[in-house]
């Protein structure tokens, strides 16, 4: 089955059908705004207090960004913000919330590839932030990626000055990042990897409180078959792989409502 027009869209300037810099900002915008309303779609937002970022191409240090009381689902290609490295806007009138920027910045400046950051507060990964032992090896994804999941322990709303040196610390090298009592955050090489991750991250916190609910022990994989699965499944994260699963909901979210894209 073909996929739609606009998904053939936004593949073509991406592979640089069209190269010029706006169309590569026309793509980041598409991709960026389909995030936000599928996330919506899966009410995994929180009213307006969480977000998510991207890298714009070929500009130094400008970024996307929703705007200030805007909610995900009202997210579209065109009304998404451009802003600078301290989250300020060109455009009159508009402006975004700093508390929720901050933590997207440090991001930005500690990790060079970083080309998108997603931070959620969903009911069960804020659960699972919250619960001592963190995510658990219960599913393929959990055990995939044992031990390389960060963790930032909660100090306040916000990233104060001193509290930026110690999430910089506790991010290390890792793509995805629990902070205590707080939500959850990724970032990737591409729109496409911080997304696939998120959702993967998401979904293995609703499995985890899920087998909890159920009052019986928890079988979990010995330590040994965790830790090759670790060493030999890292592919799994991999560029293309993350694109084809991408792609794929990008294709639902066009049959479903291609709005997104105004």
């Amino acid at each position: 089955m073909n996929a739609p027009t606009e998904l053939n869209e936004i593949r073509r300037i991406g592979e640089g059908g069209q190269n010029s810099l706006a169309a590569r900002e026309r793509h980041t915008r598409l991709q960026l705004a389909a995030c936000y309303r599928i996330f919506a779609r899966r009410g995994m937002d929180d009213l307006i207090f969480t977000h998510l970022s991207a890298r714009l191409p070929g500009r130094d240090n400008r970024f996307l960004f929703i705007p200030f009381g805007m909610l995900f689902e009202e997210v579209t290609a065109s009304n998404l913000l451009g802003v600078d490295i301290d989250g300020k806007t060109a455009s009159d009138g508009a402006s975004v919330n700093p508390a929720g920027w901050i933590v997207h910045r440090v991001v930005y400046e500690t990790v060079p590839d970083a080309q998108c950051v997603m931070h959620l507060h969903t009911v069960t990964g804020t659960a699972v932030s919250a619960q001592k032992q963190g995510l658990l090896p219960l599913n393929q994804f959990g055990i995939t990626f044992h031990g390389k999941i960060a963790y930032h322990d909660y100090d306040g709303p916000g990233l104060r000055t001193e509290e930026q040196k110690k999430f910089i610390v506790n991010l290390g090298d890792k793509r995805m990042m629990f902070l205590r009592n707080h939500g959850t955050l990724t970032h990737g090489r591409s729109i496409a990897e911080a997304f696939i991750l998120m959702h993967n991250l998401e979904r293995t916190c609703e499995i985890q409180i899920a087998a909890q609910s159920g009052g019986h022990d928890l079988a979990l994989p010995p330590n040994d078959i965790i830790a090759r699965t670790v060493e030999i499944a890292q592919g799994v994260g991999d560029q293309h792989f993350t694109e084809v699963g991408f792609d794929a909901c990008l294709r639902q979210l066009d049959r479903i409502d291609s709005s997104y894209r105004a």
